[in-house]
């Protein structure tokens, strides 16, 4: 079992580190460029190239039954799902075959509205909370436990 964290703008990584610690669970963290992460055998850093999707396509196609991807991209959450991943935001809000459609729809919804408004006049997530961070930590360990179970 392993941890893909979509590292370059993650809120959660500390967080991560001391859940996949307490479970063994192995974590890569994949940025397009070099950050500390803890000196731990269950700790990887992994730098792809800045080329655009690098980091997605690392994590996409290593994705599947036995893995959880943290990231807030929808486009690769949607390419994690499908691939059989436990996909969950760092706000503790999991994807899932379920809910990926909607998400992804709303984000085209979104673009377009950029694109024809401008940004001034729609506004973004909101700010990342502690409601957040304690849902994060609960909705992963919870996808461990039960990763854990199905062996």
């Amino acid at each position: 079992m392993t941890i893909f964290v979509d590292a370059d703008a993650c809120p959660v990584k500390d967080e991560i580190y001391r859940v996949a610690e307490r479970h063994a669970v192995a974590v890569v963290i994949v940025s397009n460029s070099p950050f500390r992460v803890p000196d731990h055998p269950l700790i990887k850093r992994v730098v792809v190239s800045d080329a655009f999707d690098a980091a997605d396509d690392y994590i996409a196609e290593r994705a599947d039954v036995r893995t959880v991807v943290v990231t807030s991209d929808i486009l690769l959450a949607d390419r994690c799902v499908k691939a059989g991943a436990a996909v969950l935001a760092s706000n503790g809000k999991p994807f899932t075959a379920d809910s990926i459609g909607a998400a992804v729809a709303t984000r085209a919804i979104m673009a377009d509205l950029r694109a024809g408004m401008g940004t001034e006049n729609i506004g973004g997530p909101p700010p990342f909370s502690k409601a957040d961070r304690s849902r994060f930590l609960s909705s992963l360990d919870e996808i461990l436990v039960r990763l854990k179970r199905l062996g």
